[in-house]
């Protein structure tokens, strides 16, 4: 694992070139069948989702959706989903559950959208709704960070199974600028901010909170994305199969999130 401090992993994470939820949905699946719309207001393009094939599995994958450049940013909102994205990920999610299929989530955003108009369509409620759905849904459900976890708009697609996180994605609370604002009334200490907050993927890893860490190219996943595929490909692989093997889907679930925060012994606990 590359020596990067917490700050310089931030600086990855948001790098424009990163393969998004589209690159790794190309790289790794088949017969991806697009689905749109939240059947109640309209179509949020921050959140691409619809059912596709791994490895010849039928699953229902979904995820963020980053752009390139400023006008693809414009676009798509900059990875910030509003409620109609939420509920979109809800309606893909109870598809799968009728049919059985296993959900996989990509993680990529700053956060949920906080503008007015946003909030006046129930940002707050259509979050926690999918959390809710999230955590008793009774098919597999695995995660995987690619690039910024922020607050509760990237949770609210990772109440899985298994969460997987790429080595330099980050996966926090709010951005280290936001921390040092808050906390110091200075937003230039977030360098300072991002090691204090423990938001890199060896941290998580070490306090319980995502189950892998995947490696990177040393440059960073924009600098090698096929090598980036493949490490993705193979722990999602691995994965799946644990979690197939398990069962129990919602229950597991269930202990995996009651779990955290426990003192380590008892997280390893047989």
């Amino acid at each position: 694992m590359a020596d990067y401090t917490a700050a310089q992993r931030v600086a990855l994470a948001r790098h424009a070139g990163r393969p998004g939820t589209a690159d790794y949905i190309a790289a790794l699946f088949t017969d991806f069948f697009e689905q749109k719309g939240d059947r109640r207001c309209r179509e949020d393009p921050s959140i691409l989702g619809g059912i596709a094939r791994y490895r010849g599995l039928p699953v229902t994958v979904l995820g963020h959706r980053k752009g390139r450049d400023r006008a693809e940013n414009l676009k798509v909102n900059f990875g910030m989903p509003g409620p109609e994205g939420y509920r979109k990920a809800q309606r893909l999610m109870r598809q799968a559950e009728k049919f059985g299929r296993p959900v996989i989530t990509f993680v990529d955003t700053p956060g949920a959208y906080p503008g007015p108009e946003a909030e006046a369509r129930g940002q707050g409620e259509a979050i926690a709704s999918t959390l809710a759905l999230m955590s008793g849904l009774r098919v597999p459900v695995l995660t995987v960070v690619t690039g910024e976890g922020g607050s509760g708009g990237a949770l609210a697609l990772a109440v899985a199974n298994r969460v997987l996180m790429l080595e330099n994605a980050v996966y926090s609370v709010l951005s280290p600028e936001g921390f040092a604002a808050i906390l110091w009334k200075d937003a230039a200490r977030s360098s300072e901010a991002a090691e204090a907050m423990k938001l890199t993927a060896r941290d998580l890893k070490t306090l319980g909170v995502v189950d892998e860490v995947i490696p990177e190219p040393p440059e960073g996943a924009h600098a090698c994305p096929e090598a980036a595929f493949a490490a993705v490909d193979r722990a999602l692989s691995l994965g799946l199969e644990q979690v197939l093997r398990e069962g129990d889907f919602a229950q597991k679930r269930y202990e995996k999130f009651c779990g955290m925060g426990a003192p380590r012994s008892r997280r390893e606990a047989p």
